[in-house]
């Protein structure tokens, strides 16, 4: 059925489908585990798990699949910011933490070793696939990684992004629309964000490696779109946020079933990074003041305290509701009821 896919083969899959590695908890072990067994490719996101969290997770996917995986990771970054910077960063923010009753202010610091402790529990591990967002890594753990066998897929927002992929040494590179939800993975120069149907084909015209599709992407139609775009395959993200095995808030999941298309904004005032989320009051008030935040990851670990109490109260309007922008098509049941749904319709889609 899946014709002319080059991904099926370099990531030993039966569907072209991959779950995107959401960062934050989303994405459990029993999620990875059930994508990965429906013959997809289950993806731990991550970027924000010590390597000791980390090592737990893989193991326990481990135990559940002999299935292919991924891990996606976050490259590094190690921005600076000044005592003026960093106060008025936290003034903006202390309204939020007096209604929710936090006193603490806090002063964010970068584990520089993180990346590094993430990479070798990878290979200790022996992890088949690793993916990365927010760049790419050095060319010496990127030659490290492929010396151990491990296939590597980078993140791109533009045709540069996407050749700079490419010739860095990528095995495949997601081309991410500027429908997707979550982070963008953009990491040359800041831009508005092309659409998944505009990337698509130059990417897959200027790129000879695997392109897999990014952005607004939730069924079986998207997928096939995508391919017929160009295309190898498609990474789906917020379909699987409130699928049964996701470890999302249930808050987050509601809100992406109850939301509308034209209800989705970008903002970079929940981490400093330019992320689509479902607009609500944390967004609202921090409108017109994200020039005055900090850079991520500080502005993230600002805000760490204020989502994490948020989610404790029950009060979603100050949390990160991160969603695409196809939230309609959503779907509340297990992921590989979804997975194959989305195969079923591309069956007949092709036939």
């Amino acid at each position: 059925m899946w014709k002319h896919s080059r991904l099926l083969e370099l990531l030993k899959l039966e569907h072209p489908i991959i779950q995107a590695g959401m960062a934050g908890g989303v994405t459990t072990p029993a999620l990875v585990a059930t994508v990965s067994n429906a013959g997809a490719l289950g993806t731990l996101g991550a970027g924000y798990m010590t390597p000791e969290a980390m090592k737990e997770a893989i193991e326990e996917i481990q135990t559940l699949t002999n299935r292919p995986f991924a891990v996606n990771v976050f490259v590094p970054e190690y921005p600076k910011a000044t005592e003026r910077e960093m106060k008025h960063a936290n003034e903006l923010l202390n309204p939020f933490r007096d209604e929710l009753g936090l006193a603490e202010e806090p002063s964010p610091e970068i584990d520089k070793s993180l990346f590094e402790n993430q990479i070798e529990v990878i290979k200790e591990l022996n992890v088949p696939i690793v993916s990365f967002t927010f760049g790419l890594p050095d060319q010496e753990v990127i030659q490290d990684l492929k010396g151990e066998g491990i296939i590597l897929i980078g993140t791109a927002t533009s045709v540069e992004e996407a050749i700079v992929n490419e010739k860095s040494g990528m095995d495949a590179v997601v081309a991410q629309g500027s429908e997707a939800g979550g982070h963008r993975g953009t990491f040359l120069a800041t831009n508005e964000g092309v659409g998944t149907m505009s990337l698509i084909p130059q990417v897959a015209d200027a790129v000879k490696i695997p392109v897999i599709a990014a952005g607004g992407i939730m069924d079986g139609r998207g997928v096939c779109a995508s391919m017929v775009l160009g295309a190898d395959g498609a990474q789906l993200g917020t379909a699987f946020v409130t699928c049964d095995e996701s470890g999302a808030n249930p808050h987050h999941k509601e809100a992406i079933v109850h939301t509308k298309e034209t209800e989705t904004v970008l903002t970079s005032s929940f981490s400093g990074k330019p992320a689509r989320g479902i607009r609500n009051t944390f967004i609202d008030r921090m409108e017109g003041h994200e020039h005055e935040l900090l850079a991520y990851p500080l502005q993230n670990a600002l805000t760490k305290g204020i989502r994490k109490e948020a989610a404790k109260q029950h009060n979603p309007e100050f949390m990160s509701l991160w969603s695409g922008q196809s939230p309609r098509l959503s779907r509340q049941e297990s992921a590989s009821k979804i997975i194959m749904s989305i195969v079923a319709q591309a069956k007949r889609i092709n036939s």
